[in-house]
């Protein structure tokens, strides 16, 4: 049940605030009696009220009296005064975000090999998402397929997404793709890609047919790729990130000729839209 105190009063602020509004003006210790607030702590109590701009007092009356503003006035101003204290919890987020970022990524990174794996759809997506983040210089991204099990326009967004964020980082991003997989991008994708992509310095996308396998090379020193259910290869099952530099080089050496034989987008369609 929901009460004052989820709004930021105490109890004894609710009890007093409920009183006035039943009792109507009224001084301390008619209110004390009524709310059962001590008469020690009323004072303190009906001035944090108006500090809040809960009640109005009447200074000029002896007794000093008080009243409730309006509930609705009352619940819009303790309604603002949250979203206010949230905005400003929010912002200190931030900056400890911010000042973590710059300590923890000035350690040198591990040139050790490793590899994680995630099995599903969605446990593949998030890594997959998470491992483009991590992109600080060149981002390859090759798709020959995208397996059904994939909800084509979340991922989509999604992949499109980070693509953005790494070209904001400057990170220099190369897509390769089958032409058959670029008629089935949704419209939403073909939509960012004209607003935020086409025409971005850093950012080239080009098909090449006959691509069956997809991968993304992240600083050449890392890849992740995507591993099809092997009884029934049209379907992923996992998605493997390896991080290992000499493979990550042997991936580079192969997807160079391909890439330098492949034809730009801007001579095919995307998401309907014809570049």
């Amino acid at each position: 049940m929901a009460t004052l105190r989820d709004l930021g009063l105490s109890e004894y602020e609710a009890r007093a605030y409920r009183s006035l509004l039943q009792a109507g003006a009224t001084t301390a210790k008619e209110l004390s009696r009524a709310s059962d607030v001590p008469m020690g702590r009323i004072y303190d109590v009906l001035n944090s009220l108006e500090q809040h701009n809960l009640v109005r007092s009447q200074a000029a009356s002896r007794p000093k009296k008080y009243v409730a503003v309006e509930p609705d006035t009352a619940l819009d101003r303790l309604l603002e005064s949250k979203r206010r204290e949230l905005r400003e919890q929010a912002e200190q987020y931030e900056n400890v975000v911010d000042e973590l970022t710059a300590e923890l990524e000035t350690a040198d990174p591990v040139q050790s090999q490793f590899w994680t794996a995630a099995v599903g759809s969605e446990e593949s997506a998030e890594l997959l998402v998470e491992r483009l983040a991590a992109a600080d210089e060149t981002l390859v991204v090759v798709s020959g397929a995208v397996s059904p099990q994939f909800d084509l326009g979340v991922l989509g967004d999604k992949v499109t997404e980070e693509l953005e964020a790494a070209l904001d980082r400057g990170v220099d991003v190369s897509v390769l793709m089958a032409p058959p997989l670029v008629d089935s991008l949704p419209q939403s994708v073909g939509d960012r890609y004209v607003d935020h992509l086409a025409d971005h310095p850093d950012f080239d996308v080009r098909t090449a047919p006959g691509l069956s396998g997809t991968f993304e090379l992240i600083d050449d020193v890392e890849v992740c790729i995507e591993v099809p259910n092997p009884l029934d290869p049209a379907e992923a099952f996992a998605m493997i990130d390896l991080k290992d530099p000499e493979f990550a080089a042997d991936v580079r050496e192969m997807f160079d000729p391909t890439w330098e034989a492949a034809e730009p987008l801007a001579q095919m369609s995307l998401g309907g839209e014809a570049q």
